[in-house]
């Protein structure tokens, strides 16, 4: 490859962009559940949408953020949208990017209260309390910290999906029978639209935050070849768990934590295990989304960035811990999608006319 492309980097960058997305919606199931499980057999054509969009969305972020060096990774906004759109989505999109953070807090709440029978508050105290230890490190080590971990948590939940489908295989078959007579939350009315929502509300989460990434890559290849192993692997990721999810939905409709009934089937220690894994990947979606939000108001390693990450984060333990979990994925999330993949168009049009200048 030469002297343009460090390999650390690269693993780094596709560890980051998969930790990211992963969050307290991926890794315990109610955002895979809400968006393509409960569509059936259709909700695999909804990841391949998604996956699609991310090849283009996530090269396109991390390009631009390697070519144009913003000062802040908010930037990014003005440069596809003009300062007049581009301020709304830099403001909307750090709105949004709080709003996820308290997801996480409930996430995380849901799951040890799940497992454990522990009161909700104690997860969501928790993620907070790590997320601010990190977050006041800086940049730097949270990609360090959460591409390593992200991998990791991708390669356990794929083996939980595998054996889900392998202990119920025939309930992939039967899912489209059994769906529309159960009572579940679902991001929209078709799979089309939910995974059109999916990926904007992820635009939200990645767009600053890789093109901040992208400023510390010596090289397009270098990359490039980030965001497409992070968007391939999170997406197999997402295509087993959605089958595995699937073949049991009878039994996961209406619950908040269907990977971990998933772990139980399997095995009790299993769902401990698989808890903690959980708790990981809430860990390393909160961390960069607090961040983003007090990146955008303070400087790194100032007291005001500190004292700024102490608060919303504390403002937002309270918020997530009063809010039902499946309850927040299913308004947050949703909403914020259909606005999120409005981008897509102005990073398409953005894109001809530089294609049309530079001829």
């Amino acid at each position: 490859m030469g002297k343009d492309v460090r390999w650390s980097k690269v693993i780094s960058y596709a560890g980051a962009f998969i930790a990211f997305l992963i969050g307290s919606g991926f890794a315990t199931g109610q955002e895979v559940l809400q968006y393509f499980s409960g569509y059936g057999l259709s909700g695999i054509l909804g990841v391949l949408v998604v996956f699609l969009l991310f090849l283009y969305v996530g090269a396109d972020f991390i390009l631009t953020g390697q070519q144009m060096r913003f000062e802040k990774g908010n930037d990014i906004y003005r440069y596809y949208c003009g300062n007049v759109i581009g301020t709304f989505y830099d403001y909307f999109s750090i709105a949004f990017i709080y709003m996820s953070f308290i997801v996480m807090i409930g996430g995380a709440g849901a799951t040890i209260n799940q497992q454990y029978g522990l009161p909700v508050s104690f997860g969501g105290i928790m993620i907070g309390i790590l997320a601010v230890s990190t977050v006041i490190f800086g940049l730097g080590r949270i990609v360090d910290i959460i591409g390593k971990i992200g991998p990791a948590i991708v390669v356990l939940t794929i083996f939980l999906g595998i054996s889900a489908i392998l202990k119920n295989p025939s309930g992939i078959a039967a899912a489209n029978d059994i769906i529309p007579e159960l009572t579940m939350k679902r991001a929209s009315t078709n799979w089309f639209y939910a995974a059109g929502s999916y990926v904007g509300f992820c635009m939200l989460w990645l767009a600053a935050f890789m093109a901040a990434m992208g400023k510390t890559s010596i090289s397009k290849r270098e990359a490039l070849m980030g965001s497409s192993f992070g968007a391939l692997g999170f997406s197999v990721g997402l295509v087993i768990i959605t089958l595995g999810i699937m073949a049991n939905i009878g039994q996961l409709a209406g619950t908040m934590v269907p990977s971990l009934i998933l772990a139980e089937n399997i095995s009790p220690m299993l769902a401990i295990v698989f808890s903690f894994i959980v708790v990981a990947g809430i860990y390393t979606t909160s961390v960069p989304l607090l961040w983003q939000v007090v990146a955008r108001f303070a400087e790194e390693k100032t007291n005001r960035f500190r004292l700024l990450t102490v608060v919303l984060a504390v403002i937002g333990v309270f918020i997530g811990l009063r809010v039902p979990f499946d309850t927040l994925v299913n308004i947050i999330y949703v909403i914020n999608g259909y606005v999120g993949i409005l981008l897509l168009g102005f990073m398409i049009v953005k894109r001809v006319r530089v294609s049309v200048l530079n001829k």
